[in-house]
């Protein structure tokens, strides 16, 4: 069977294997924390709100404004505007219907370059937000005067006349 080793009669005792103290590499663990500390440093100054400035006009007498040179656009329902050139009492264009974004940014592109060749003035957008519109809209009109540097806008408030025009195109 099974041969068994008998010692000698002298034990030796068991010999131990030395104990080296456990040592754990943290490099990686400090290698993720400054990119997450990186990374939320970023992000937190990326959201940051940005602000435009806004010019109030100086206490006196205001200056006349030329219908000429005056675009207004009304604010209503649905994510349209509706603009056109002059004043609500007797528009020089036909009041048209105009979606955010690029639709707004050529056609005041365009009534600038026609005000600035006829008159050479700058244009003067006036921004009558209606009961109905949405506070985006309002914020997405101020970004797009901000991105064709128009230098004079105004948000006014909305005329019956300019409720009537709303009505009648069915953004109200």
């Amino acid at each position: 069977m099974a041969e068994l080793n008998q010692s000698s009669g002298r034990s030796r005792g068991k010999t131990r294997a030395k104990r080296m103290p456990l040592r754990v590499d943290l490099t990686a663990m400090v290698d993720l924390a400054f990119l997450l500390i990186t990374f939320f440093m970023l992000t937190t100054s990326l959201v940051k709100p940005r602000v435009m400035p806004v010019v109030m006009p100086s206490d006196g007498k205001p200056g006349p404004v030329s219908d000429k040179q005056t675009i207004t656009f009304c604010l209503g329902k649905n994510n349209h505007a509706l603009w056109y050139m002059g004043m609500a009492d007797h528009p020089l264009s036909q009041p048209q219907l105009v979606g955010y974004g690029k639709d707004m940014r050529k056609v005041i592109l365009d009534n600038a370059k026609l005000v600035q060749a006829s008159m050479g003035k700058n244009l003067i957008v006036l921004v009558k937000p209606a009961e109905h519109s949405v506070y985006e809209n309002l914020v997405n009109t101020l970004d797009e005067l901000n991105y064709t540097n128009v230098p004079t806008y105004a948000i006014a408030a909305i005329s019956p006349k300019d409720i009537d025009l709303l009505k009648q195109k069915g953004i109200y």
